[in-house]
């Protein structure tokens, strides 16, 4: 299969579970007319897939672009979990020589043992690239990028499945992290009312 099938196959994925319009009230206590649930299609075996071998290209196009060498990639669980393994085992699975290593950021340090913030294979001795299932304000892949500074990362650039085209982007390139989106709001339902 090639990525425009893929890809073309994820977008049609998404608009039939994850994407509901209506009158719904986001994380940020905002009113919206769309309500996107990456959760749904990346926690299903056919979009992890998917999600995996798109994101993945994505990634590694972003990197050669830039000129770096990514280590590792991770976000403020839950929505960023299944989204950072699928494009780890995709990279494995590509037979990268170096494939990248998933991570998952807790929202609170643990609160035993050894108190740890950053969970599975980070290495802040290398870039990290931090992802988010959607954004809309940006508040969460912002939160994840603050813990991952604080533990010594640093991060080349924010990796999205899905921008709502709602200011999350400008606020996350406000603070020097390209965002770069698998899609946006207007690719998957047209633009905004």
């Amino acid at each position: 299969m090639s990525l425009e099938s893929d890809r073309a196959e994820l977008a049609a994925l998404l608009r039939t579970k994850s994407v509901k319009t209506g009158t719904f009230t986001l994380a940020s206590g905002k009113e919206s007319d769309l309500y996107v649930d990456c959760r749904v299609t990346t926690l299903d075996a056919r979009g992890a897939v998917l999600v995996g071998r798109v994101l993945h290209d994505l990634l590694r196009r972003e990197e050669a672009a830039r000129g770096l060498s990514i280590g590792s990639l991770g976000g403020l669980t839950l929505g960023a979990d299944p989204i950072s393994l699928a494009v780890a085992m995709s990279s494995s699975l590509a037979g990268d020589a170096d494939p990248v290593q998933p991570f998952t950021v807790r929202k609170e340090p643990k609160g035993h043992g050894r108190g740890r913030r950053i969970e599975g294979s980070f290495n802040p001795n290398r870039p990290v690239v931090v992802v988010d299932d959607v954004i809309t304000t940006g508040d969460s892949t912002l939160k994840a990028i603050q813990a991952i500074e604080e533990e010594g990362g640093k991060v080349a650039f924010a990796l999205v499945l899905v921008d709502r085209q709602e200011g999350g982007k400008a606020n996350i390139e406000s603070k020097s992290c390209p965002v770069v989106a698998a899609f946006t709001r207007e690719e998957l339902v047209g633009p905004a009312a």
